[in-house]
């Protein structure tokens, strides 16, 4: 066997179309009447038929000669095929009933302790899984909670700023207003900062 699977995919491409030629000739010089089928190692299909015939008249010549039934073969392995995916889907629908408290009647004592591990194994499973959902909404909630606690600090903060603010501009208007009444001479007696809101007012 050639182990470079370059070297190997080369050799093989040659021999190919030797063997093609060779297939070719004995029809076209002998009238003789032949398929051949070739698969790669990578499994693409190389194939060839003489012209006077097809694949399947070969198949059906090949059986009457040989007296093997290439179809009643392939039928049986696949009937043994489905026999056994019938045995398995069996089994497993048994033992879905046996998990869910069903035809326990004929176990016996090794099989109803076997059943009891399995279920114990699922329920961990499960348990395991809970946890983690329960861990993961949790995490989500408390996000969610720190998030809105920090709005309402930040909407609180900027409501409080705002009503001093308004209480600021009240006072000076009041003041403001007290030091106006006072004037002395025609000059008031008002701070500078009781004149700013006079005159912004």
């Amino acid at each position: 066997k050639i182990e470079n699977p370059t070297s190997r995919q080369v050799t093989y491409s040659k021999r190919r179309l030797g063997i093609m030629k060779k297939a070719e000739e004995l029809t076209v010089l002998c009238d003789a009447q032949l398929s051949l089928i070739i698969f790669s190692g990578s499994g693409k299909l190389a194939d060839f038929c003489s012209p006077s015939t097809d694949v399947k008249d070969i198949f059906e010549r090949y059986q009457k000669v040989t007296g093997i039934d290439i179809w009643d073969a392939q039928h049986q392995r696949m009937q043994n095929t489905l026999k056994n995916l019938r045995e398995t889907n069996g089994n497993l629908q048994k033992e879905i009933r046996q998990r869910k408290g069903e035809n326990l009647e004929g176990l016996s004592f090794k099989e109803l302790r076997g059943l009891e591990q399995k279920l114990e194994e699922s329920m961990k499973i499960v348990r395991q899984r809970k946890y983690h959902v329960i861990a993961t909404q949790t995490d989500t909630y408390r996000k969610k909670l720190r998030s809105s606690r920090q709005i309402y600090t930040a909407l609180t903060h900027e409501l409080k700023l705002e009503k001093e603010s308004q209480l600021c501009s009240l006072v000076a208007e009041d003041l403001s207003g007290i030091y106006s009444s006072l004037n002395l001479n025609g000059k008031s007696a008002a701070p500078e900062w009781a004149k700013c809101a006079e005159s912004s007012s």
